[in-house]
């Protein structure tokens, strides 16, 4: 599956896209687009195994509750995330024909992707894209969710067996809602950002 055939697809679907061979030129990119901003990000290993939180803060105001301001609660962290000019979000699939796929626990972040800034970034690495819309809902429900309830020491079945979802009962469970962007939800500008590199989960 070639980025150049999901790009199109994805730019006409109303979507602006950039697409970069590797995180690095993406971070670069992003610093200096948005140097001066203020700027929320949602839960991502995309967004941490990039350095992107660390490059961002050099010029922006930059809230996220993986790193807490001084004297800010978590919870007060997301709240000034979901408040800022530009949300940066990865996804946990994206298939071929263009749908857009995140689950969430809490939904600061999937809620952030949908409405109050005034643009979104979703960051995605190669290791996201499904050939279909099936085959993308697998991916996050089967490998992004239980990686992530393992990373978070989640006392789910997926997090301790690693291998499927098991649409448990747990009060761990961290796949409590799940979004689809079809097409470009109204309201806010959305940039796409492919990255050629296996990034995050």
């Amino acid at each position: 599956m070639s980025f150049e055939k999901v790009k199109k697809r994805l730019i006409s679907l109303g979507y602006t896209v950039s697409v970069f061979e590797s995180a690095k030129d993406a971070t670069e990119y992003l610093a200096t687009s948005l140097s001066g901003k203020t700027v929320g990000i949602g839960g991502s290993m995309t967004v941490k195994e990039m350095g992107l939180f660390e490059r961002l803060r050099e010029n922006n105001d930059v809230a996220w509750h993986l790193y807490p301001g001084e004297d800010m609660t978590a919870d007060e962290t997301i709240a000034k995330a979901n408040g800022a000019e530009i949300y940066i979000s990865s996804v946990n699939a994206l298939s071929e024909n263009g749908e857009i796929i995140n689950i969430d626990g809490r939904c600061n972040r999937i809620s952030a992707t949908l409405h109050g800034a005034k643009k979104a970034y979703l960051i995605i690495g190669k290791n996201k894209l499904a050939e279909s819309f099936d085959a993308a809902l697998y991916r996050a429900r089967n490998v992004a969710a239980p990686k992530n309830a393992k990373r978070l020491n989640k006392k789910t079945p997926c997090a301790i067996k690693g291998d499927r979802c098991y649409n448990c009962n747990s009060p761990d469970r961290i796949c409590r809602a799940l979004t689809v962007f079809w097409t470009k939800p109204r309201g806010m500008d959305y940039e796409i950002i492919l990255i050629n590199e296996e990034l995050g989960y």
